[in-house]
């Protein structure tokens, strides 16, 4: 469908087609990012249950952070941008929608530890990897997603089981540290350049 589709509106390839930056991807990562950091500080001693095999944890860790590139830089050559009309509406409208939810269900279920808590907290962010691979033609993104997805889901049902605790070690409070100030300066960055790129033109709705 997606092939029919550019080949009958090859105009949307090129006229709808963002630059490599992506300040939108940059924005709904960010969002997504902030409670899983706050969770992460306020549960420094929990440790991921081993009920997987090591295999899927690597996957999951390819798909994750291939996803994170792919939604803030669009790689030339591997992707169409906005293929159809209206597509960037629907784009922010969509992520907006799912980026609310996802916050919503943190809310609701992030001191919990049931199915719930790992189906909607593990979905909600597979299926905005998938859809903004869709809607941009960004294969990449979408293979990276898929593979994310899967893996993702699974360990996060593994962890509902329960887990034992450590003290954390001086390396993961770096760790820690260090993701935090990375979430804060994307957050910055998306904010001054949804703020400023449209300003300037960079991104036409």
């Amino acid at each position: 469908m997606v092939f029919r589709a550019l080949a009958k509106n090859p105009r949307y390839c090129y006229t709808d087609r963002m630059g490599w930056f992506n300040y939108y991807g940059l924005a709904v990562m960010a969002i997504i990012m902030l409670p899983n950091i706050v969770y992460a500080i306020r549960h420094k001693n929990d440790v991921a249950p081993a009920g997987y095999h090591k295999a899927i944890a690597v996957a999951e860790q390819i798909g994750r952070y291939g996803c994170f590139v792919c939604m803030i830089f669009n790689v030339p050559y591997t992707y169409f941008g906005f293929w159809f009309a209206n597509a960037k509406i629907v784009y922010l409208a969509v992520n907006g929608g799912l980026c609310c939810a996802y916050i919503v269900f943190w809310i609701l279920c992030g001191n919990k530890n049931g199915k719930l808590r790992a189906l909607s907290l593990s979905l909600l962010p597979s299926c905005i990897f998938v859809f903004c691979g869709i809607v941009l033609a960004n294969f990449p993104l979408l293979a990276f997603a898929v593979v994310f997805a899967v893996c993702h889901v699974y360990i996060s049902l593994q962890s509902t089981k329960p887990t034992r605790r450590k003290k954390p070690t001086v390396e993961e409070k770096y760790k820690n540290e260090a993701i935090t100030i990375l979430v804060v300066l994307l957050v910055a960055l998306a904010a001054i350049g949804i703020l400023f790129g449209g300003a300037s033109g960079a991104f036409p709705l």
